[in-house]
C-alpha cells in the first residue's frame, strides 16, 4: 500500500470515529425533524436496500424470496440509498453522522466510507459510478466525490436545503437539484460544477424524475398535491396533474409511459400516463408511501417503501399489491 493510501484511510478512520462520536447531538441539531424514505433496488432485481430517517437501521431483502436478508445497524438518520452500475456495492447517505458507507451487496460488509460532512442527504451515482453527487441539507451545499479515492473534486455553492431531490440527465451532462426552500430545482453542468439555471412553479417540491429523452421532467408538489409536468427545453412547469394528498413520490416506469406517485396522507399510489397526463389508476393498502418507488428492469412490478421498512410488492397489470416482504 502507497504512503498517500495508507495515509487517506487512516484520515477516513479517524473522521468516521469522530463523526460517529457527534452523531446523536448533529442529528437533533439540524435535521432532526425532516423525514425520509429510500427503497433501492440491484440492476440484477434480487437485491432490495430501504431505510427510513427515523430509524436507525438500514434493511436488505432478498427480492427472489421475498424474504429479510440481513439488517444493518449504527446509523442516525438514513436518507437515501444508490447500487453502484455492477450491483457489487450499495451507498447509504446518512446526515447525522455525515457519512456515505458503501457496503458489498452480497455479504453486507462495510466496503469503504465518504466522509460527506453532516447533513449529507440525497445522492446519485454518475452512469459509470466513477463520481458521486450528493446534495448537504445543512450546508445548502453540492458535493462532487471520486468514488476511487473518496475525496471531493467539487463543492457547488448557492443552494437553499436541497433534501433527497437529485437526478442526472441521462446524457450525463446536467445536475437536477431540488431545493425545499424556494421551491426550484437548479441545474448544474457538471463539466464545469457551475450552476446553470434554475426552475420554478413548484410547491413543497418533492422527489423528481426525468425521461429517457430528457425533455420531461416530473416533480412531486405535496403542498398542491400535483406531480408537475415540466418542459426541459422551456425550462418551465407546462402542466399539473392532481394526485393524492400529499404527494412525494414521482417515479417513472423503466418504458417511461406512467409515473407513480406516492401519496402519503392517502396510503395509496397514483398513476399516471404520461401521454395523457391523467392519473388512469390508484394503489390502496400502503402505510405512509413517499418518493420510495422503484421497478423491476422487466417493467411488470412495482415496489414501494411501508412505514415499517416493509416492501409491497404490486402487480402492474391490475395495479394491486400482491405481496409484501416484511422485516
Amino acid at each position: 500500500m502507497t504512503p498517500f493510501r495508507s495515509g487517506l484511510r487512516s484520515l477516513m478512520a479517524g473522521s468516521a470515529l469522530l463523526l460517529a462520536a457527534l452523531a446523536p447531538g448533529l442529528a437533533a441539531g439540524f435535521d432532526g425533524a425532516i423525514k425520509n424514505n429510500s427503497l433501492a433496488l440491484s440492476p440484477d432485481g434480487r437485491t432490495a436496500a430501504v431505510s427510513n430517517s427515523e430509524e436507525s437501521r438500514v434493511l436488505v431483502y432478498d427480492v427472489t424470496s421475498g424474504k429479510l436478508a440481513r439488517t444493518l445497524d449504527g446509523f442516525v438518520t438514513p436518507r437515501n440509498i444508490v447500487f453502484t452500475p455492477d450491483g457489487a456495492r450499495f451507498y447509504v447517505s446518512d446526515s447525522g453522522t455525515g457519512r456515505i458507507t458503501a457496503y458489498n451487496t452480497a455479504t453486507g460488509q462495510e466496503a469503504t466510507m465518504i466522509a460527506a460532512g453532516p447533513g449529507a442527504f440525497g445522492t446519485v451515482l454518475s452512469g459509470d459510478g466513477a463520481k458521486l453527487y450528493v446534495n448537504n441539507e445543512a450546508s445548502s451545499t453540492v458535493s462532487v466525490f471520486d468514488t476511487r479515492t473518496g475525496l471531493a473534486q467539487a463543492v457547488v455553492t448557492g443552494f437553499s436545503q436541497p433534501r433527497q431531490g437529485v437526478r442526472l440527465a441521462p446524457d450525463g451532462k446536467t445536475l437536477f437539484v431540488t431545493n425545499f426552500l424556494g421551491d426550484k430545482i437548479t441545474l448544474v453542468d457538471t463539466a464545469s460544477h457551475k450552476i446553470t439555471g434554475e426552475i420554478t412553479g413548484f410547491d413543497k417540491l418533492r422527489a423528481i424524475s426525468i425521461t429517457k429523452d430528457g425533455k420531461t421532467l416530473f416533480a412531486a408538489n405535496s403542498g398542491r398535491n400535483t406531480v408537475g409536468v415540466v418542459d426541459l427545453t422551456a425550462g418551465k412547469v407546462v402542466a399539473e396533474v392532481p394526485v393524492g394528498q400529499d404527494p412525494y413520490g414521482a417515479a417513472l416506469t423503466p418504458d417511461g409511459k406512467f409515473v407513480y406517485s406516492g401519496n402519503l396522507k392517502d396510503n395509496t399510489l397514483s398513476v399516471i400516463d404520461t401521454a395523457t397526463r391523467k392519473v388512469v389508476a390508484t394503489v390502496t393498502g400502503l402505510n405512509e408511501p413517499r418518493q420510495a418507488i422503484v421497478f423491476s428492469s422487466d417493467n411488470t412490478k412495482a415496489y414501494a417503501l411501508n412505514r415499517d421498512l416493509s416492501v409491497a410488492v404490486i402487480d402492474r397489470a391490475i395495479n394491486a399489491i400482491t405481496a409484501t416482504m416484511r422485516p
